[in-house]
């Protein structure tokens, strides 16, 4: 029984970030909804069936309001799974879309979410606002920094509720962590760490082209991708490893963890950026993106430190994933299972007379569902019109995004380099060339 509770622990949070671990049994969800009048339901279109979009709509579908109408995906047994298992919950199968844009047309939509690959964020969302549709849009918002730039900016010239996947924004004891953080007593921080140890992870093997499976279609999958014959390695969960579509776990699990070091640290973007890392675990799989990596962001005062490797779970603190806060006082160390306090045992020189040390936090266990909270949260703005009580808005999902990708950066330049915040560029032109979005196949992007 020990070894069996272990295991899901462990499962459950490594599968955190592909969704699998929040996705509900829909017979239970059935026992759950209650009817609702025609006039006080909201009605949701999910773009992108997979992963964290379907969890997304099933956290969503907990509230009684909430009604799903329409799915979008390039996939066709994607499609008929997805409605295969709303039809569990006693939900009537809905519309079937492969092109979002004739889903957007759909006046009967209120909101939408966005569970694509992250270089299809930036257009559905943009596209969404200007169908006048409320958007839950996954996380990271882009895939470069051009287009989280353009993303910013056409959600705040928006009237619409816009709320990023970033659920730890809602999860009570990631906000509980942070209280304490800034109540001061950890002192002087002059580090956060953040990380992600992912020994769930194994290589992706090399795999040759081949014909796009049937009821796919390919080209509207990469839309403005580079034109590449299909692979299924590419295809689905893995396309996080290929820099045409996601930055690697950098972006998939740093947006989470690195937006909490940023919170604590009431930090914006950093001076400076270095990263080492390599494809050291699997120099010959098929992945682009390093699958072990080092990167530290230079501020005034502190440095944040972001790390990550694959095919190991010997994390900092004996946990796989987290955020550390290192202050002179002591550390708080806050993951998805809980937060606690380490103190330090000795003093040096900021020692004063009449401060006192800090007690031991021990482990402050995980509560309640942040997904769903974060869903209710969403759901709450969209009925009440009042995007200020938004737990993760545009500019949340932003920075993370936009810090995320200066690692990203700074890896691909295999050098320091330094950020200018009046300009919105980097000092170095080798550096700026990976700002920019590379839009193909005759897709535009969406300036403002």
């Amino acid at each position: 029984m020990h070894n069996r509770r272990h295991f899901i622990k462990k499962s459950g949070l490594a599968l955190a970030g592909t969704g699998a671990a929040f996705l509900f049994p829909m017979d239970l969800l059935a026992q759950m909804r209650k009817r609702v009048g025609a006039n006080d339901q909201i009605n949701v279109g999910l773009v992108g069936c997979n992963g964290m979009g379907f969890s997304d709509l099933s956290s969503m579908l907990k509230i009684n309001e909430v009604n799903v109408i329409a799915l979008c995906d390039v996939d066709d047994s994607v499609l008929a799974k997805r409605t295969a298992d709303l039809e569990k919950a006693g939900i009537k199968k809905p519309k079937w879309y492969k092109d979002y844009r004739k889903l957007l047309e759909n006046k009967d939509i209120d909101v939408v979410i966005i569970g694509t690959p992250d270089h299809w964020h930036c257009l559905i969302l943009t596209d969404a606002l200007k169908a006048g549709k409320d958007v839950y849009c996954e996380k990271p918002i882009a895939n470069s920094i051009q287009e989280a730039d353009i993303m910013l900016n056409h959600v705040n010239a928006s009237d619409r509720m816009v709320q990023i996947g970033q659920w730890q924004r809602s999860q009570p004891h990631f906000v509980d962590a942070i209280e304490y953080v800034h109540s001061g007593k950890l002192g002087n921080i002059r580090l956060a760490k953040a990380w992600a140890y992912q020994g769930w992870m194994k290589p992706v093997p090399v795999l040759e082209d081949s014909a796009a499976p049937a009821g796919v279609d390919y080209k509207m999958w990469l839309g403005p991708a580079t034109q590449r014959p299909f692979n299924e390695n590419r295809f689905h969960f893995n396309f996080r490893w290929f820099w045409d579509y996601a930055g690697g776990l950098m972006t998939d699990w740093g947006v989470h963890l690195i937006d909490y070091a940023l919170y604590g640290m009431k930090a914006g973007t950093p001076k400076s950026v270095m990263a080492i890392g390599g494809k050291f675990a699997y120099p010959d799989d098929a992945s682009e993106t390093p699958d072990s990596l080092q990167t530290v962001f230079e501020y005034d005062g502190f440095s944040i430190l972001w790390e990550h490797a694959t095919g190991i779970d010997g994390g900092n603190y004996g946990r796989n994933h987290g955020i550390a806060f290192i202050g002179n006082n002591g550390t708080l160390v806050l993951d998805r299972g809980g937060w606690e306090v380490i103190p330090e045992k000795e003093f040096m020189g900021w020692d004063k007379e009449g401060v006192d040390k800090i007690e031991r936090i021990p482990v402050v266990k995980r509560e309640g569902n942040g997904l769903d909270l974060h869903t209710v949260n969403f759901i709450n703005a969209v009925k009440s019109r009042n995007r200020s009580i938004l737990t993760a808005p545009i500019k949340v999902g932003y920075d993370a995004a936009l810090v995320s990708h200066m690692g990203n950066v700074a890896f691909k330049t295999g050098n320091r380099i330094y950020w200018n915040e009046q300009k919105g560029a980097f000092q170095e032109d080798a550096a700026n060339q990976y700002i920019r979005a590379n839009y193909q196949n005759g897709w535009e992007l969406p300036m403002l």
